[in-house]
């Protein structure tokens, strides 16, 4: 087996920028890179989920986003520190290994495939709703297949290939809510030529019921109903291990996250707010985009926002397919999975990892298909809360890894974490806070989500920490420790 990633770029006196992990090649180019980390944080979430979380929270919803956004800033911010100091394709996982222990990045590391292919099912079902209402002689499992065929065979050929596909889908996302911003802003302040926007306005805010009309409460409620739709922020980071700069591209995607937050999840729902009355009807029926757009009188916005998801649901097939494959690739690396999970082609492809997380896709959709209430139900509960998991383990192995690296590379530290240790140990306890506070949430399935998420949890744990060890510990110099 080659040497794991993160046991290569911690060689003491490595060079500045190292190379790709061994195995893998640097086929993403900047302009991959760059559009991956601005499109990573607009999720199919954004576009379909924000209508229920609009109806229960009212313009409130806005601090929630903003709440639940400055909080996967700071995550963000910390995974950048670790991942320009040491670039890797595992990257949480990698650090958590060498930070916590190996029973860490195993734990992370396989409930993050387990998140991942369980999304490629809900993505895979959502992308064939669509496509089978364009063409309904062709059944939707039909459609599930073939997204399913396609994104496989894409990632199959070569990581540029993926780069290349994810390039398109997220700039057909960017430019989508770049306009949807621009054009509901103007319309909010009445400059819309042309465009019937006698609801729109500031006054929506607070004109029914109150900026919270449901109590200050509900803004916890929306947090906990928001957050998992900022899941995918971190992709760049995993596919920095791929370009010709690894350090470079994290850096940049770390310290550009709080504008595309602000621009993308602020913006477009300050200006759906700003549109449409939160109680209306239509922002539950047609969905909050659609809503906002038909109260323009823009004509054919149903079909217009189904090219949107659409494209957002292929942009998520597409990473999640990479995503899975890379983190089973680390874990292959790092003896935490089959070892055939490591293996590449001449093209620097980890096809079995791939595969097997395709397979397991799969299954899922049939699952979804055939018991959608019963299996799959639990398949999606049960991965629901790992977004927190996963930001509760990064901030536990930053906070052990930054006083490793003062110490013995402080010249690593290209990216730092603000106001540590203490912002990192307030990050972690608003975690801690929202997945209690979900626990007492039965209305919205917030207990069971993370009832279940931590069972599955625990499973992953006790395999982790009974199992034989396959390899010593990897020191954070790349050594054994």
């Amino acid at each position: 087996m080659t040497a794991s990633p993160d046991k290569v770029v911690a060689q003491p006196g490595a060079p500045p920028h190292e190379p790709a992990a061994p195995g893998l090649q640097a086929g993403l180019k900047n302009r991959h890179l760059s559009m991956i980390a601005i499109g990573g944080v607009i999720g199919a979430g954004l576009f379909v989920g924000s209508s229920t979380s609009i109806a229960i929270t009212g313009p409130g919803i806005l601090l929630s986003y903003a709440l639940v956004g400055l909080l996967v800033v700071c995550v963000l911010r910390m995974l950048g520190e670790m991942s320009a100091a040491h670039p890797a394709s595992g990257s949480f996982s990698a650090h958590a290994d060498r930070a916590l222990g190996p029973w860490a990045g195993f734990t992370i590391g396989w409930l993050y495939w387990f998140f991942w292919v369980v999304v490629l099912a809900i993505e895979a079902t959502a992308g064939a709703v669509i496509l089978e209402g364009w063409i309904p002689a062709v059944p939707q499992w039909a459609w599930s297949l073939a997204v399913m065929v396609v994104l496989t065979a894409t990632n199959l050929v070569s990581v540029g290939s993926y780069g290349e596909f994810e390039f398109w889908f997220a700039g057909i996302k960017v430019v989508a809510i770049g306009a949807f911003i621009v054009i509901g802003a103007l319309a909010v302040f009445h400059l819309l030529p042309g465009v019937d926007s006698h609801q729109a306005g500031l006054g929506n805010l607070t004109g029914h019921g109150g900026f919270l009309p449901n109590g200050p409460g509900a803004v916890l409620t929306g947090m906990t109903l928001v957050v998992f739709s900022f899941m995918g922020s971190e992709i760049a980071t995993l596919a920095a291990a791929e370009s010709e700069d690894p350090r470079r591209a994290v850096t940049k995607s770390t310290n550009s996250i709080i504008w595309r937050i602000a621009v993308f999840y602020l913006g477009s729902i300050f200006v759906v707010v700003c549109l449409v009355p939160w109680d209306s009807e239509a922002v539950t029926d047609k969905g909050s985009y659609v809503a906002a757009l038909d109260s323009l009188g823009i004509p054919h916005t149903g079909q217009i926002m189904n090219v949107i998801v659409l494209a957002s649901v292929l942009s998520c097939l597409n990473s999640g397919v990479y995503t899975a494959s890379r983190m089973a690739y680390s874990l292959g690396e790092r003896g935490d999975a089959p070892g055939a999970f490591a293996r590449v082609t001449d093209r620097g492809v980890p096809r079995t990892a791939i595969i097997a997380s395709v397979m397991f896709g799969f299954v899922a959709v049939f699952l979804n298909y055939r018991f959608p209430d019963t299996v799959f139900l639990f398949l999606v509960n049960s991965s629901g809360a790992v977004a927190l998991f996963v930001w509760l383990v990064i901030c536990f192995s930053q906070l052990r890894m930054r006083k490793i690296l003062q110490r013995d590379a402080p010249e690593r530290l290209v990216v730092k974490m603000w106001l540590y240790p203490y912002l990192t140990w307030a990050t972690a306890a608003v975690i801690v806070f929202v997945l209690g506070y979900m626990l007492t949430d039965g209305e919205h399935d917030g207990r069971r989500t993370v009832l279940l998420s931590l069972l599955v949890a625990a499973v992953v744990l006790v395999v982790a920490l009974v199992r034989k060890p396959g390899r010593p510990r990897a020191g954070t110099d790349g050594t054994a420790g």
